[in-house]
């Protein structure tokens, strides 16, 4: 067998089923989700029917739709507004 990459070793560590036609499913050891791109993910499990594993291991932030230096004025923008849960 020839040798494998790092990244084939910890892949292949954290491989949990296979099914033919599928992608892998992966065992994560630390979920660090955001606003943009999270939801989607999460869309996509739940259409799977699964769920995150380890909800104690998700470490969230919302980073993207926030102001940077005033956080006192609204977020005016209506997605953003729903991303970060505040007007």
């Amino acid at each position: 067998m020839p040798p494998k990459t790092m990244f084939e070793k910890i892949w292949d560590d954290h491989v949990v089923a296979e099914e033919p036609g599928e992608p892998p499913i992966i065992y994560i050891d630390l979920h660090l989700v955001h606003e943009v791109t999270s939801p989607q993910a999460f869309d996509g499990l739940r259409d799977a029917g699964r769920k995150v594993r380890r909800l104690d291991l998700t470490i969230a932030t919302a980073d993207h739709n926030t102001p940077t230096w005033d956080l006192s004025p609204p977020v005016t923008d209506e997605f953003s507004q729903e991303a970060v849960g505040r007007p």
